[in-house]
């Protein structure tokens, strides 16, 4: 459904240095803005997990822009999944280990889900679009090597799963199937797709 057209306020929910050099690949000027939030869902269904935080994180974001104009925020919350089991955000460095040990050697999802929140300019109700997109990454087996020199850079700390594919995880990712900016966490190309189903094939005049 295409909407009136209106120039929007870009909006990005996350301080995250991937999901903003993601997002400006798209060429239109944004601002980011955070909220403050448990991320805890009572989803059991990991994309409904995943869309339900990405929701959470778009309307914690909206309810502190106050007066500004026509905001429309992307928020995006980023799981892994390996037999329906969901992965976090490691605490620390030896439950990234573990983590790591459950996902060695195996194929796993990565799901991200999506959550655009904007004024629409036809009804002046907030109106909200959901989505997701799933990527399936295959490690090979994580050696006591290859394990201890991972670990040591830190690198799967802040990261869904315990690790990041732009990084040194490489030594021991074999395959992926579907969306690698799925993976980094900012399907980019579904978030295009979704941007024309929403606001038409000239979308981006909307901002």
């Amino acid at each position: 459904m295409e909407l009136d057209k209106n120039k929007f306020t870009l909006v990005l929910g996350s301080q995250s240095p991937r999901r903003k050099e993601l997002l400006s690949w798209i060429n239109i000027p944004f601002v980011i803005k955070t909220a403050d939030l448990a991320e805890i869902s009572n989803e059991e269904e990991p994309t409904n997990v995943a869309v339900d935080l990405a929701s959470q994180k778009a309307h914690a974001v909206f309810d502190t822009l106050g007066d500004m104009n026509s905001p429309f925020v992307i928020s995006s919350d980023t799981i892994v999944v390996l037999e329906g089991k969901i992965y976090n955000k490691p605490k620390d460095r030896d439950e990234a280990r573990v983590i790591l040990s459950e996902l060695s050697d195996r194929t796993h999802q990565v799901v991200t889900g999506v959550s655009f929140l904007f004024l629409d300019p036809t009804t002046k109700k907030v109106r909200e679009h959901l989505f997701f997109d799933s990527t399936e990454v295959t490690f090979n087996e994580i050696t006591t090597d290859l394990m201890d020199a991972y670990i040591a850079t830190g690198d799967s700390l802040d990261k869904a799963g315990a690790y990041g594919i732009q990084g040194p995880s490489l030594t021991f990712i074999s395959r992926v199937n579907g969306s690698y900016s799925n993976v980094v966490g900012f399907p980019l190309d579904k978030i295009v797709s979704e941007l024309k189903i929403i606001l038409g094939d000239d979308w981006r005049k909307s901002f």
